[in-house]
């Protein structure tokens, strides 16, 4: 299985919080990344995006169908974003368009087996595939890349 976490590009301040949109930076941001992406990611990849307007509008930028999915939205545990994933046994790639702190929670968890609070920037990538090798199960990072590096 791949998971693709993909934090929402740079948004506005401000509340209601899930009414919060991109900048003009953050268009840029989503813009940058998913033109890279599109290049990327796997035909059947399936989409799962936060119903929050910035997570919204950062999809859109990649011109793809996507699945709003509320147990991945602002405020979402580690473990409710995996299930939505269906990590690690579902197939094929998944790609998870949300929030801090979660996406650095899941990636401290598939990296070291324990939530922690790990800091990724707005727009950024994290990649990760499961695999069998020697009868081991192993998680491996794949990517990790901001929008300024693509």
């Amino acid at each position: 299985m791949e998971l693709i976490l993909w934090r929402h590009a740079e948004a506005e301040e401000g509340s209601p919080d899930e009414a919060r949109a991109l900048t003009e930076k953050g268009h840029d941001q989503a813009e940058r990344m998913a033109r890279f992406l599109s290049g990327q990611l796997p035909k059947h990849t399936r989409i799962l995006v936060s119903p929050a307007l910035r997570a919204q509008q950062t999809a859109k930028a990649l011109g793809k169908k996507f699945i709003t999915e509320s147990d991945i939205g602002v405020g979402a545990a580690p473990h409710d974003v995996l299930a939505a994933a269906g990590w690690p046994q579902a197939e094929g790639a998944v790609l998870l368009v949300g929030h801090q702190p979660w996406i650095g929670q899941v990636a401290a968890m598939l990296m070291t087996g324990s939530v922690d609070y790990w800091s990724v920037k707005k727009g950024a990538v994290w990649w990760f595939s499961r695999r069998e090798r020697e009868g081991d199960t192993q998680t491996i990072l794949r990517l990790a890349i901001a929008p300024e590096h693509v």
